[in-house]
């Protein structure tokens, strides 16, 4: 355990250190800081790679178990009738408890956080149980999503919806898929899916987190027809002055209480229905019992970390280079340092860690963990470009969503499933804490300092880093297929290159006339 904790230790350190030593360069250069928001941004990157560390670890042991063995369970069950409202309330209970969702509500002007909160999950409920009813009709993903994008985007640019309630719906639907969601919807979806055995098991384990990711669009549309009146003037927290180190200190040492309930309400739930779940079906020895229970221990100390740290060290830092980038003679800065900082953030995001390992997993080295890495954060670095385009413009985000998933949706029907599959979770994912509580603030701060709609147009941000993964993993997928199509049409007796490992780091040679490698 020890030396498995130094290992994530080491992964998180690798993964948070560009971030901070890009805007640790932002501070001493462009955007000079306090030494008190110095320590402050220090102490923060400190908490999030423990908090990383830590999380990574519990959720192997843990979550990811958890999930695997209800997912099992509940297929052997074979009563549909049964499924359907577990899987619905497992979906209600892991988005409830999303810390980033919460992030999210809190700082949007629109509606109620309480209510926002419960409608997007009760529209993540809805459709993991939908994820299961194309699991068990064997229903091609890529179906499912041009279906429900075009009821999305039907919806959105219909009269009946306010232009302030597009980019928080789109939002919400990039940050239900976060820490605590993705281990447990991912790991189920893998247990619901392993059950079959047939030769597309491997493709049906992945989606389940891309389709969760639009009930909560539809819901939050639903309500922005639902409420007519007009939509707040949304205003920027101010940040706080610190005089001394040790007021900074403190900052952290009174949130961190706060923290440690936040999380516990947010686990508590899901332990509950485990605990539950295994007292009436599992029975799970008490050898594994206990290895679930302190993986359980590592996510919740990593979680508190992770939280206090992004919220307290990163957000406040966020607002500020928003806010003085954009209020300076060189303000189309934010584009290129934007792209920077989302080329980086995207390693740091606990989640991501658990779709890589998954991935590589389970599709048996065939999606390297490095070529899905280097395709999100492709990705998330053009999604955060365009981003702030936006806030500096006013554009509409419908100008780029529409096009985007357009582009996705074609694509999708020429690519292997599990590429579409896994490019929609891998959107979802990407959107997680950071996301929120650090370019949320950085494009709010900018949007505040031009001048523009703080709803419109710094909103949405989640929405274009949930959407770009989708195109760049699909078109890594477009790429292995073409290079797998020669060895398809070689004559007999002929060796062609089949890239198994579409990092390009190795290939199988296979021999047309005897099949061996």
């Amino acid at each position: 355990m020890k030396s498995n904790l130094i290992e994530k230790i080491k992964e998180s350190l690798g993964s948070v250190l560009p971030v901070a030593a890009v805007v640790f360069l932002l501070m001493v250069t462009i955007v000079p800081v306090s030494g008190e928001l110095f320590f402050m941004f220090f102490v923060g990157t400190v908490m999030l790679v423990c908090g990383i560390g830590l999380f990574t670890l519990g959720a192997d042991t843990s979550m990811i178990i958890i999930g695997e063995e209800i997912g099992a369970k509940l297929v052997k069950l074979r009563k549909v009738w049964l499924i359907l409202p577990i899987c619905f309330i497992i979906g209600v209970l892991v988005t409830v408890a999303e810390p980033d969702l919460k992030v999210l509500a809190d700082q949007t002007p629109i509606v109620d956080s309480t209510v926002m909160i419960w409608a997007v999950g009760l529209g993540v409920g809805i459709f993991l149980a939908l994820a299961f009813l194309r699991i068990f009709l064997q229903i091609r993903i890529s179906v499912l999503f041009i279906i429900f994008y075009l009821i999305v985007f039907a919806f959105a640019c219909s009269p009946l919806i306010s232009p302030g309630f597009i980019p928080t719906a789109f939002d919400s639907g990039g940050v239900t898929t976060g820490p605590i969601t993705v281990p447990f919807i991912m790991a189920l979806g893998l247990g619901l899916s392993s059950i079959r055995g047939d030769k597309t098991s491997e493709e049906d384990s992945f989606g389940l987190v891309a389709l969760c990711s639009v009930g909560p669009i539809l819901t939050v549309l639903i309500l922005g027809a639902a409420n007519s009146s007009d939509i707040p003037e949304q205003t920027l927290t101010p940040i706080g002055s610190y005089e001394t180190v040790a007021q900074v200190f403190a900052e952290f040492v009174k949130a961190l209480p706060h923290y440690m309930e936040e999380v516990a309400s947010a686990l508590l739930p899901i332990i509950a229905f485990f605990l539950f779940f295994n007292a009436i079906s599992l029975k799970l020895d008490k050898k594994t019992m206990i290895k679930i229970f302190v993986g359980l221990a590592f996510t919740y100390i990593g979680l508190v970390l992770f939280l206090t740290g992004a919220n307290v060290g990163f957000m406040p830092i966020g607002q500020y280079l928003g806010e003085n980038l954009a209020g300076s003679s060189y303000s189309w800065l934010l584009i290129p340092i934007g792209m920077l900082i989302g080329y980086f953030i995207v390693s740091a995001e606990p989640a991501v860690h658990v779709l890589k390992q998954q991935v590589e997993t389970i599709t048996e080295g065939k999606i390297s963990a490095k070529a899905l890495g280097l395709s999100l954060a492709l990705g998330v670095a053009a999604s955060v470009g365009i981003a702030m385009i936006r806030v500096l413009t006013g554009v509409s985000i419908l100008w780029f969503l529409i096009p985007g998933y357009a582009l996705a949706l074609i694509i999708s029907c020429i690519v292997s499933p599990i590429f579409t599959s896994v490019a929609f979770d891998a959107g979802g994912v990407a959107s997680g804490p950071l996301t929120a509580t650090f370019l949320l603030p950085l494009a709010m701060g900018a949007s505040g300092a031009a001048g523009g709609n703080i709803a419109e147009d710094a909103f949405g941000i989640v929405a274009m880093v949930a959407m770009t993964p989708l195109l760049t993993i699909q078109i890594l997928g477009l790429i292995s297929k073409f290079k797998s199509a020669p060895a398809a049409k070689a004559p007999e007796g002929q060796v062609f290159p089949i890239i198994l490992d579409i990092s390009c780091d190795t290939a199988v040679f296979v021999d047309r006339k005897d099949g061996n490698a």
